[in-house]
């Protein structure tokens, strides 16, 4: 029988004993965005933070709402293990190749080790089929339970246990009752609306108290003790002993792994960072549906302290497109397929009839993402308001054809062949860029202030109509394809009369002299060649006037008008295209001397908010994003490949054939 594993550890002479703090359940001051821990089982994801408190869970999705949101205001729930009056671990890391966080703890008295996972086993609807799940099963499947796993492995420690559940974004107070034989099982009900979602089962061989909202265990641990505790929101069975937990735990861990080694990742320093991102990227999705999130929270602050606070917990079009470049890169292509089809219901009506496709969705597919905010709650750090929805739903963002058409042309090249099913979905998009082509728009970073003619949603137009045409020959629609070129013509042409400086640098508006980081997509995507000057003039320009300490914004607040008021950090994503665009143009010492850099701003963990304080290195912006993470995949592998040729003395990027997303 799997166990977890014997980790045998001497006290250093030279560790200084880290002295008692306050109790844990005092809240305190929300911890950095990059001290948190992402957990995920892909229908389900949550944030941990260093002291051993879950502060952000949603059920049973994760754009639901929240059953723990500490993270949001300090008594909106939490869940928290870990020794008495200890809130600094000794260390912290993932196991390798999976999303099984493991915490080391150091009292005055003796050493803990705390695991926590989501678990995943073997796919259990072998009864009844679930009226959710429309993508192809895997052999795994989520069991819907946090587990958390500790063991004393030197000396003896005092541990805690607080459970306080606050449902619906704390409108919606818990109740715990007793529903097990004697103090081993609780469950929490909603106190408002008991009908309102799933209530929450603790199971545990810890002694269980209960204190209004709270659910509390403590007890000394000795060298050898071992206990779990898991709490459940199914009917599926939580483990009744530490054995059966251990067994649930190396389950997980073995999906994990099954599932990273279908990649490929090179033999390089970079691989964990590559691995990383891709078990992000995978752990945003909602197996389900196919549906892949931007990101895993709402709200966290792109200003501290502002009002720059979204709700990223859907599938926007482009984002989930731009991620699939990343995991195409490293050979991880089934998470693609899911996603063309969870494309292809959002897009097709109940009978069967067409639907225009829209900027994001709700991981189930939802159209309407209604956005409020919740003013009740004091938003992390302070910054407010504090939102839920998303009103970019209903945008006019002329990009989105374009990201997605390039995906599915990268999607099919290697297999030179269309879809049946695919094909009305592809010209449905080519016809809405023809037509639309032409009007202003609010752009990739989806401005709330007035439309305006974007240069980049442009490139993405054409973008739209040239892997439409080349997705045609494929299909064997010449004529089309040939009709689909002259526009993609007609289109770059009216780009670079309109779109680029005398000096040869493109800009953020027609007519315009901003600069902006999303111009890197023109060498990125191939609207131009890397070796025309004005490419590399706008990359350089990029490079050298669009930076903030080295690290890329993706536009001067204060010259565009983006409907917000205050700053805003640099954005990581933005940084890494600069990494893959200076590769292109054969900065490669400098294209590596930023990915470095960029690289040693990953959080403890190596995950990624959307931005960074570029003086402080802070992380802002919602966690773990992944637009980052894809951004890092492409840049990685830019930097590797480009090296690998140079070594062999074959590096050529202005004339070599592409990589990655293109």
């Amino acid at each position: 029988m799997a166990s977890t594993d014997d980790l045998s550890i001497d006290k250093p002479d030279d560790l200084p004993v880290l002295s008692a703090l306050s109790p844990s359940r005092h809240r305190g001051a929300h911890p950095p965005i990059d001290d948190y821990a992402f957990l995920s089982d892909c229908e389900t994801n949550c944030l941990v933070a260093s002291n051993g408190a879950v502060e952000w869970m949603c059920v049973p999705r994760p754009d639901s709402p929240s059953i723990f949101g500490a993270m949001l205001d300090r008594s909106a729930g939490h869940f928290r293990i870990g020794p008495y009056g200890v809130n600094v671990p000794a260390a912290r890391r993932y196991l390798p190749g999976g999303m099984i966080l493991e915490t080391t703890w150091q009292t005055e008295t003796g050493w803990l080790i705390v695991r926590d996972a989501l678990v995943l086993g073997p796919w259990h609807n072998n009864d009844q089929r679930s009226k959710t799940y429309r993508r192809t099963p895997m052999d795994w499947d989520a069991e819907h339970v946090l587990l958390r796993t500790v063991k004393c492995v030197n000396g003896t420690a005092e541990l805690e246990m607080s459970c306080q559940p606050s449902f619906d974004y704390h409108r919606d107070t818990a109740r715990w009752e007793y529903t097990g034989k004697v103090y081993e099982e609780a469950t929490a009900v909603r106190t408002i609306d008991p009908s309102g979602g799933p209530s929450l089962v603790l199971t545990t061989d810890l002694r269980l108290g209960l204190e209004g909202r709270e659910a509390r265990a403590r007890t000394r641990m000795k060298e050898g003790d071992q206990i779990f505790v898991a709490l459940t929101w199914s009917d599926l069975p939580a483990p009744r002993t530490f054995e059966e937990a251990a067994q649930k735990m190396w389950a997980t861990i073995e999906c994990w792994r099954q599932w990273i080694t279908l990649g490929n990742f090179p033999d390089h320093p970079w691989r964990n960072y590559l691995q990383r991102s891709a078990l992000t990227l995978k752990g945003l999705t909602y197996a389900p549906t196919g549906a892949l999130m931007a990101a895993a929270t709402t709200s966290l602050p792109e200003t501290p302290g502002g009002e720059r606070n979204w709700d990223y917990r859907y599938s926007w079009v482009r984002d989930s497109s731009f991620a699939l470049w990343g995991l195409y890169t490293l050979g991880l292509d089934r998470e693609a397929d899911d996603f063309f089809c969870f494309l292809n219901d959002a897009t097709t009506g109940a009978h069967g009839e067409p639907v225009e496709l829209q900027v994001l969705y709700g991981i189930g597919g939802e159209r309407d993402i209604v956005e409020s905010e919740l003013e009740y709650l004091k938003g992390y750090d302070g910054a407010q308001p504090v939102r839920i929805g998303n009103a970019a739903f209903n945008q006019d963002q002329h990009d989105i054809w374009g990201t997605m058409l390039d995906t599915v042309y990268l999607y099919v090249k290697s297999r030179q062949q269309v879809p049946e099913t695919l094909w009305p979905l592809l010209e449905r998009q080519v016809n809405a860029a023809i037509k639309h082509w032409r009007e202003p728009d609010r752009g990739i970073w989806e401005v709330r202030g007035e439309t305006q003619h974007f240069t980049s949603s442009k490139v993405m137009c054409w973008v739209a109509l040239d892997r439409g045409a080349k997705l045609a020959e494929m299909h064997g629609q010449f004529q089309r394809a040939t009709e689909w070129y002259a526009i993609a013509e007609e289109i770059r042409d009216d780009v670079l009369a309109n779109g680029v400086t005398s000096e040869g640098v493109f800009t953020q508006t027609y007519g315009g002299n901003t600069l902006d980081a999303s111009l890197l997509l023109v060498v990125l995507t191939r609207f131009l060649p890397p070796d025309d000057h004005r490419v590399r003039a706008t990359v350089l320009a990029i490079a050298d006037r669009l930076t903030d300490n080295g690290l890329v914004l993706r536009y001067r607040t204060e010259t565009t008008d983006d409907g917000l008021s205050g700053e805003e950090g640099t954005f990581t994503i933005c940084s890494f295209w600069l990494v893959s665009a200076l590769v292109e143009i054969g900065e490669l010492q400098r294209a590596r001397h930023l990915c470095e850099r960029l690289l040693g701003f990953a959080s403890p963990l190596r995950l990624y908010a959307e931005e960074i304080d570029p003086r402080s290195g802070r992380h802002l912006g919602n966690y773990p994003q992944a637009f980052t993470h894809l951004a890092l995949i492409n840049a990685v592998t830019h930097v590797i490949r480009a090296e690998e040729r140079r070594e062999a003395g074959q590096f050529q990027p202005a004339h070599s054939p592409p990589i990655g997303p293109v």
